[in-house]
């Protein structure tokens, strides 16, 4: 299913899944974990599961001020780095560091008398160990005020809050207080797609929603998500999701 990851901490417990941004499929399972630094649409496929041994995960969301807060008081002074943004989403190995404090906070749905005492400090021992990982400086970049992600993320909340409206690069990288040639180019090196692609798999992703939630018909859906021609609005749809609006919707319905 198409669906939009915001930033988010995922294991799996039990079972495996793929992660797919534009033309690259993230693999992971119970050895491995994800991260994502910004909202993101991608496309999630649980690829192992049955009845006897159902797939079982679980997704953390990061908050830039817990990060923020955490790295101040752990003394992480990392000078803001002039290269390229780095990819927003990844995964790395899920060592005993990290799953034994998630093993914990999973626990506390068993107790939950333990979750005013305990539920804050796991989930800074959790955010730590993200830190000290392999993914540590995404985390950082997440928090840090000014840096490159940072400012992306201005101009993607932007996208988000206003996809059914027309817009330019150069008025984008002001939002992100980027210069165009460098807004562009981290865009495509974080989000792996350029600014109009990410508009246009946001408007398709609500468009198909609208159609499956709110039965519109495909007219009106385009319509509502920032489309004036119909025809226009099938072939992106058909070309994302690999078949035309109605015939879309009839399928996942059944």
């Amino acid at each position: 299913m198409d669906v939009v990851y915001e930033p988010r901490f995922c294991i799996i417990v039990q079972g495996s899944k793929t992660v797919t941004l534009c033309d690259k499929v993230f693999e992971y399972n119970s050895q491995k974990y994800l991260i994502t630094a910004v909202d993101l649409p991608v496309k999630g496929c649980v690829t192992q599961a049955s009845k006897e041994n159902p797939y079982l995960s679980l997704c953390i969301s990061l908050s830039p001020e817990k990060i923020k807060d955490l790295i101040n008081d752990i003394g992480i002074h990392e000078s803001e780095s002039k290269s390229i943004c780095p990819s927003c989403i990844t995964t790395s190995e899920l060592t005993d560091d990290i799953f034994n404090p998630v093993f914990r906070l999973l626990s506390m749905l068993d107790a939950p008398q333990d979750i005013p005492v305990l539920y804050e400090s796991t989930m800074r021992e959790i955010l730590y160990r993200l830190l000290q990982g392999p993914q540590g400086y995404v985390l950082r970049q997440i928090a840090t005020v000014g840096s490159n992600l940072s400012h992306l993320n201005r101009a993607i909340d932007w996208i988000r809050g206003h996809y059914c409206e027309a817009f330019d690069i150069a008025s984008l990288a002001e939002v992100a207080g980027m210069s165009t040639p460098s807004f562009h180019r981290h865009f495509r090196a974080a989000t792996m797609m350029s600014p109009l692609q990410y508009r246009n798999r946001i408007r398709l992703q609500e468009a198909r929603r609208l159609m499956l939630n709110q039965n519109m018909d495909a007219a009106e859906a385009g319509f509502c998500v920032g489309y004036e021609s119909p025809s226009q609005f099938s072939r992106e749809y058909r070309r994302m999701f690999g078949a035309p609006p109605a015939a879309d919707v009839k399928y996942i319905k059944q």
